[in-house]
This record gives C-alpha cells, structure tokens and sequence, in this order.
C-alpha cells in the first residue's frame, strides 16, 4: 500500500534549497530528466555540499536507470547531512535507489537507519511508515518472508503511538491485513488471502471516516488477489476502480492485459507506469517492470 510518507517525487523545498534545485525539480516533474540533472550538478559545481542539490541528482539519476552513480550522490547527502533528520531523510533516498534495483537487502539496511532515527525521536507513526515501505519493496521484489517481518515491525510500531486515537488503530489494522492478504496471495495460499481481504473491508466498514482516506486501496487489494490467483478478468475489473495515478497500479493492470492476451493495452499502461517521476516504492517497481518490457 502507498502510504502517506513515500508521495512525493523530490525532497520537499525548504529553506536550504535554491532556485536551481527548485526549477530542476519542475523539470523532473515534466519527464525532463536529463535537463533536471544538468541544473543539479550546475549547482554542484558550486556548492558541492548541498544536500538538496545531491539528493535531487541522486534521484534524477536512478529515474535514468544509473543506480550505482545515484549512489555516489546519496553517499555525499548523508555526509554533509548537519542534521539527524537531514541524514534520516538522505539514508531514505539511498534505500529507495536501492529499491529501483529490486534489491530488498540493501534498501532495508538504509531503512533500518531512518527507523532507528524515530525510535530516538519516540515517533511512532513514522517507525510504522519507515518500516512498512521497506516491507513494500521487499514485497515487490519477491523477498516474502522479509516483506512479512517488516510489515509486521510497522504494524507493531504504529500501535505504541501513546494515547493512539480509534482511526489511528483501524489504519494500522487495516495495513497490516491488507499486507498479509498480498503475502499470501503471492505464496499461492488464496483461502489465507481471502480471510485477510475479508479482515480488511470489516475495518473499513466500522470506521467510515478513516475509510474516506483509505477505501481506494480496497480495490488494489482486491485486484492483486485475483492477479496472483490467476483470476485476471476479475484483477482487471478491480484495478480499474483503484488509483489510476499509481504507476504500480498502471503496472499490474498492464501485467494483467499481458495474460488476457491484450499486447496492445498492456503496453499503453506499461508505457504510463515507465513514465513515474517519484522516488517511491511505487515508482521503482513500475521502472523496473514497465522499462524492462521496453
């Protein structure tokens, strides 16, 4: 599931970022990515410090599919990082390139930094945040057992929020069903799957305001259940009421035409999928699938 913290594409602008950065990211934005970079490493060349600047390149780079010299610039971020928080934020972007690469180990062993971060910050939501996006990349590059202890960890975390409000739980609640659903449906055990589907609409039927937020991944649930168990008119169906906006969502709806045997629209949403510009667990699974299909 898309969660709250792993939406936006660039760093958000803040006092440390120039003009430059800023029109970079706009360029990122508008599928310009290769001018974006030129306007980082201008910047760069200036102040080679900036942590904005070398994340943005960081990011620009692995949307141009150069994981490894992303990585030179995610490094430089976290050592000129002045802040605890400035060097959490860098060590999320490092995990998240290495996400773009479906590389499970490497994108927990940063995420586990940012996690421990809010562990010293007694910030619970964003510990359950943390850990539910390294499960998700995990999830999405086959690594189940890693992807459960991770979802399990954030589930887990969430709920220690002190004096945690009824909506706060049903969300924590409902991702953690929503993930054990998907895990299960992946390792083929579609009677657990269903029991955890089944799990999830309950939570969202006795808290209708947190489900206001939280409905849209009803159908992404149960879209990824029919995919994995071979039911793909029914996946199909179900994909069209989630977040047409999300290139992961694009993605499986593409996979799902592929096996109804329909090239040409799997490749009209491949194509929307290729063209993610954020740096999220969303965006590095539709990168490496849709890209990969050409």
């Amino acid at each position: 599931m898309l969660s709250a913290a792993c939406v936006n594409a660039q760093p958000p602008a803040g006092p440390g970022q120039s003009e430059t950065v800023r029109r970079g990211q706009q360029l990122m934005r508008q599928g310009q990515t290769e001018q974006a970079l030129a306007l980082f490493r201008q910047e760069l060349a200036a102040t080679p410090n900036s942590v904005p600047a070398n994340t943005a390149a960081g990011i620009a780079l692995d949307l141009l599919g150069r994981g490894a010299e992303a990585r030179t610039y995610f490094a430089k971020a976290i050592e000129a990082a002045a802040t605890p928080q400035a060097r959490a934020n860098a060590q999320r972007a490092m995990a998240m390139s290495y996400a773009f690469e479906g590389d499970c180990r490497n994108t927990v062993r940063y995420e586990q930094q940012v996690f421990d971060y809010y562990v010293a910050t007694k910030n619970y939501y964003q510990q359950g945040e943390m850990a539910d996006e390294a499960a998700r990349v995990c999830i999405d590059s086959g690594d189940l057992d890693t992807a459960y202890q991770w979802y399990q960890k954030g589930h887990q975390a969430g709920l220690q929020e002190p004096d945690i409000q009824p909506d706060r739980k049903d969300l924590w609640d409902f991702r953690w069903e929503h993930a054990q659903a998907r895990i299960a449906a992946r390792r083929g055990n579609l009677a657990e799957a269903r029991k955890h589907v089944q799990a999830a609409r309950k939570i969202l039927d006795k808290d209708p305001e947190m489900a206001k937020a939280q409905e849209i991944f009803f159908p992404y649930l149960t879209g990824y259940v029919a995919f994995y168990s071979g039911d793909y008119r029914t996946a199909l169906a179900d994909l069209e009421h989630a977040n047409a906006r999300d290139p992961f969502i694009q993605c499986l709806i593409a996979q799902t035409y592929e096996k109804l045997g329909d090239s040409a629209k799997a490749a009209e949403y491949f194509q929307k999928a290729a063209a993610a510009t954020a740096h999220n667990p969303p965006a590095a699974y539709a990168h490496r699938v849709a890209k990969r299909r050409g």
